[in-house]
C-alpha cells in the first residue's frame, strides 16, 4: 500500500479564527458608527477583505473614499493579528492534537493547505508549527480555493501523489480544490453545504485516530 498523506486547512479544522475576524470587523463598524451583528458578519464569511469591507460599509450606509478604505482595511487587519498574536494551545480544536501526534509516530507526512497570510503565526502560537512537514499559505499561491493550487503545491512539498493525499476542510471551496486536484475529501460540518466531499463529519472531535486508521484502509 502507498504512503497517504493529509493535507489540513487551518480555520475551522485546526483553530477558529473566524470569531476574531468578527471582533475587529464590529470594532471598526462601531467606530464608523454603526453595529455590526454576528448574523451580518454570516456574509463576510469566504469573501476577500476588500468585499468584505464594502458589505459592512453598505450594511452601515457608510461612504469612503478609496484612500478611506485602504487605511481602515489596514487598521482592521492590525487588530485581527493583536487578537491571534494572543492566541492559546487551549484553542486547538478538539482531537486535533491526538490525530497530529498520531500521525508525526506514525510517520505519516501532513501539511497544511489555508488561504491565510498569517498560518505561520497561528501554528507558532498553538505550538504546532514545528509538527507540520509542510505549510502552504496565503503567502505561496497566487489563485483562492476552489483552485486546487493550493492543496497540489503541498503535495508536491510532502513529495506526495494527489491520489494519495487526505484533505480535511470545513468550506465547500476547500472540498472543491481538493476534488479537482483528484484528492480524498474529509468534510468538517454541515453535510447539505459540503457536498460532495468522501466523508463527512459533524465536527473535529469525529476526526479521530481510529477514524483515520479505517481511513487508511478504505482509500
Amino acid at each position: 500500500m502507498r504512503q497517504k498523506a493529509f493535507i489540513f486547512d487551518l480555520d475551522g479544522v485546526i483553530v477558529d479564527t473566524a470569531k476574531y475576524h468578527f471582533l475587529a470587523w464590529k470594532e471598526l463598524a462601531e467606530h464608523l458608527g454603526f453595529d455590526f451583528t454576528e448574523e451580518q458578519n454570516e456574509l463576510l464569511k469566504g469573501v476577500s477583505r476588500v468585499r468584505s469591507l464594502e458589505i459592512l460599509l453598505e450594511l452601515g450606509g457608510v461612504e469612503l473614499t478609496p484612500a478611506e478604505k485602504d487605511k481602515f482595511l489596514e487598521e482592521k487587519n492590525e487588530q485581527y493579528l493583536k487578537y491571534i498574536s494572543k492566541m492559546k494551545t487551549d484553542e486547538i480544536l478538539p482531537g486535533i492534537e491526538d490525530l497530529l501526534n498520531f500521525l508525526k509516530k506514525e510517520n505519516i507526512r501532513f501539511a497544511l493547505g489555508s488561504a491565510s497570510k498569517n498560518a505561520r503565526l497561528i501554528l507558532q502560537n498553538l505550538n504546532l508549527l514545528d509538527l507540520f512537514d509542510a505549510i502552504v499559505d496565503g503567502n505561496d499561491v497566487s489563485t483562492a480555493k476552489p483552485d486546487p493550487e493550493v492543496f497540489l503545491i503541498a503535495a508536491e512539498k510532502l513529495d506526495a501523489d494527489p491520489a494519495d493525499c487526505i484533505v480535511v476542510e470545513d468550506a465547500l471551496a476547500g472540498i472543491q480544490a481538493a476534488r479537482t486536484a483528484g484528492m480524498t475529501t474529509v468534510a468538517i460540518g454541515d453535510p447539505e453545504v459540503l457536498v460532495g466531499a468522501d466523508f463527512n463529519l459533524k465536527g473535529t472531535e469525529e476526526l479521530t485516530v481510529d477514524f483515520a486508521r479505517k481511513l487508511f484502509e478504505q482509500t
